[in-house]
């Protein structure tokens, strides 16, 4: 259950302090929010916030408070949230992350980890202290979310609901080129194999060119089994991508593979990150074998990275 104090205002907060008892998720919600677009920044000493504020900020912050911070109190923690409240009104906000005791103590239970207000004694211990003294933040809190019942996934999704409602996490996709002689790269979700495709390799016209150049483009869309092979891709990956942003999912790589890694791959993930590009999802690329050519990594030009 989410309690809000100002439910009605979808304003998104500059700044978000996220608290709770150790063990109730501000982990999770706290890449939950990176995933939003938030800076965050976790267990960060109370004393290091004033500074943190008097710099001009592109995004909005996320900070994760708890126990474990180097310098914590109730009385400092309390004088920090009326400070922002004053300073920043509405735009900051806490979130409070709760759970119920026995919930928290199975937590524990499962991790086997001590707890830190009971380092050397049964967790039950910690948690109880632990509770009393975040009482008097539970009430100041805009947002109380209790996690009790729910999963890492039910709590992102809670977190979208409440700070991105009717946007939730963006899903970033990368469109990768690669060529097989030098291996899969790394961390590729789902790989597609371009070498059936008609190959410019043999063009001597087209050989010193690369997928990005149109009369390639051209040349391979020629095939007779293209179309078809993109309009199944597409739809394959249409259908995928809503599935693993509803699975929490925040990144998903697809690569495409050919022989040199030049021609076909390229012209594939260049007209793949198009069409989604279209679609409204955010893409990147990256063609491995081309920025090896040209000596340089993950770039701003739409068509040579990211």
């Amino acid at each position: 259950m989410t309690q809000t104090k100002d439910a009605d205002d979808p304003k998104t907060p500059s700044l978000l302090l996220v608290t709770g008892p150790s063990g109730a998720g501000r982990s999770t919600a706290v890449n939950a929010l990176e995933d939003l677009g938030y800076e965050v920044i976790d267990n960060l000493p109370l004393s290091l916030l004033p500074p943190l504020l008097a710099v001009t900020h592109e995004r909005p912050l996320a900070l994760g408070l708890d126990v474990r911070n180097r310098d914590f109190s109730i009385d400092a923690l309390i004088a920090v949230i009326d400070a922002v409240h004053e300073r920043l009104g509405d735009m900051a906000q806490v979130l409070y992350l709760d759970a119920a005791e026995d919930t928290l103590l199975r937590r524990y239970s499962e991790t086997r980890r001590r707890h830190p207000l009971a380092p050397a004694g049964p967790p039950q211990a910690g948690i109880a202290r632990e509770n009393e003294m975040l009482a008097p933040i539970r009430v100041r809190a805009d947002y109380v979310v209790d996690t009790t019942k729910m999963s890492p996934h039910d709590l992102r999704a809670e977190i979208d609901s409440i700070f991105a409602p009717g946007e939730g996490r963006m899903l970033g996709v990368t469109v990768h080129s690669f060529s097989y002689k030098r291996g899969l790269p790394r961390g590729l979700d789902i790989v597609l194999d371009c070498r059936f495709l008609r190959n410019p390799h043999w063009d001597p016209k087209l050989r010193a060119l690369d997928g990005r150049d149109q009369a390639v483009a051209d040349y391979v869309a020629a095939d007779d089994r293209f179309p078809t092979f993109f309009a199944k891709v597409k739809d394959l990956i249409t259908l995928l991508l809503p599935a693993h942003k509803d699975e929490g999912r925040s990144h998903l790589s697809i690569g495409f593979g050919c022989t040199g890694g030049q021609h076909r791959s390229v012209m594939m993930a260049e007209r793949l990150a198009a069409s989604l590009e279209e679609d409204g999802w955010q893409v990147s690329k990256r063609h491995r074998e081309m920025e090896r050519r040209d000596g340089v990594g993950l770039s701003g030009k739409q068509g040579q990275g990211v």
